[in-house]
């Protein structure tokens, strides 16, 4: 025998299928649908018993922004009337209160963004760019941190004008994420002493000199650039124009985080001459304060010698994050001697990739005391290797908190690593190190 169903569960049944049109494609189905929800809507004001099924199957799949709205009661008039303009001044403020706003509503239903805005918002987030946005300065005086997301790429001439006026209106803010500006707005940004953090977004913007003056910028610690150029790989005179703009950068004493990768990702562009090298570190020594540098070029590396790591490293003594690739599988010149000399005066470093002559040994691990115990990640790319064991012993002495050795899959860095492991796996502490057997023959 089945189970006799109850009541309640009856309903829901039946609600169910009334609302089986609610859910087609509302492009193809907008009379299905409407018919649907009107007949939930009269059931939900049946009864009591009706209302809470019907109700919750009404807001279950809501599609427009109105019925929301209507939930606040003082919104009735300016949603419904016409002439909301003359019930409601300009600078009435519907959510007083309101300090972060994430807005991804789409048309048509974006027309009622100016609602949201307050003297007290902190936050806002656009999933586009929105004429009412060119009011934040006024309605939103407080406002600290703009994004205007992945939908605003490649604007329009008016759209981007109309982004322009929005980041001009904003004279409190500590944090940018946007498109491409044009070079009035830039400017205002740049002399803006409450800015900290800048990310400019991909689209389709020409790196002209105005483009690249970065001088007037005051405190800005964060600077992300995410853009697409229409070359293969950025030409060295493009990178080094990119390089020595940065370095007039008013805020070399405050810029913390520098990253730039070029990469050919079809393998067919030309590369440049063998003999050209990039000029990155010597146009960054004066960024005293960075936590992160990368640079990964892919037709070129960056130049590099003991004398300059030595500079580098003491210009940078807060550095936690270091990545400088070589693609061009040149002879290394950074000794071992020159790289733990290095990681004395960076502390904090904790992630490395760097070339390095493991070749020629210039030191003893047996009788050097000094440890950098903040370095965990350690990549030498394609650096080649021939003592094994030997190079295993002077990581596993000097550099006792990396685990295995990032390489380009050399062979013999394998086998560092095998015996990276079994020292690590035979240390005692305070005895010596069981010599590993030799192997059989």
């Amino acid at each position: 025998m089945h189970q006799a169903l109850l009541v309640p569960e009856i309903l829901l049944d039946i609600f169910a299928h009334v609302n089986e049109s609610a859910n087609l494609p509302s492009d193809e189905h907008n009379c299905e649908r409407l018919l649907s929800q009107q007949s939930l809507a009269s059931l939900a004001t049946t009864c009591k018993t009706f209302h809470e099924p019907a109700m919750d199957l009404l807001w279950a799949n809501i599609e427009e922004l109105e019925p929301l709205l209507g939930c606040v009661t003082r919104l009735h008039p300016m949603i419904y009337c016409s002439d909301a303009g003359v019930i409601f001044p300009t600078e009435t403020y519907m959510f007083p209160r309101l300090q972060s706003l994430l807005w991804q509503v789409e048309a048509p239903n974006n027309i009622y963004l100016h609602l949201f805005l307050s003297q007290t918002l902190l936050f806002i987030y656009l999933s586009a760019i929105h004429p009412a946005s060119k009011s934040f300065g006024t309605h939103c005086a407080s406002l600290e941190a703009l994004t205007i997301g992945d939908a605003a790429e490649d604007l329009t001439a008016d759209e981007s004008l109309l982004l322009a006026e929005t980041v001009r209106s904003c004279t409190q803010l500590t944090h940018l994420g946007c498109p491409p500006l044009e070079w009035e707005a830039w400017n205002h940004l740049s002399n803006l002493p409450t800015l900290i953090k800048l990310e400019i977004g991909s689209g389709s913007w020409p790196l002209d000199r105005h483009d690249l003056k970065f001088s007037p910028f005051l405190n800005v610690t964060i600077l992300n650039f995410y853009f697409e150029m229409h070359v293969h790989v950025m030409p060295l005179a493009q990178a080094e124009q990119l390089f020595r703009a940065l370095s007039r950068c008013n805020a070399s004493h405050t810029l913390e985080h520098i990253v730039i990768f070029s990469f050919d990702p079809d393998g067919d562009s030309d590369e440049e001459p063998f003999g050209n090298s990039l000029t990155a570190i010597t146009q960054f020594l004066d960024f005293t304060q960075l936590r992160t540098l990368g640079l990964v070029f892919e037709n070129y590396p960056v130049y590099l010698d003991n004398d300059l790591l030595l500079e580098a490293m003491s210009s940078w003594p807060h550095i936690r994050y270091m990545t400088l690739a070589n693609h061009q599988l040149r002879p290394p010149t950074i000794t071992f001697r020159a790289l733990f000399d290095g990681l004395r005066l960076c502390p904090h470093l904790d992630s490395l990739q760097l070339h390095i002559d493991a070749i020629h040994i210039d030191i003893d691990a047996e009788t050097e005391s000094f440890q950098h115990t903040s370095l965990q990640k350690f990549n030498v790319g394609f650096s080649n290797v021939e003592d094994v064991e030997a190079i295993a012993r002077i990581i596993f002495s000097m550099l006792p908190c990396v685990e295995q050795v990032k390489h380009g899959n050399e062979d013999e860095w394998i086998k560092v690593n095998e015996h990276l492991k079994y020292l690590k796996s035979s240390a005692v502490p305070g005895r010596h190190i069981t010599p590993e057997p030799a192997p059989t023959t």
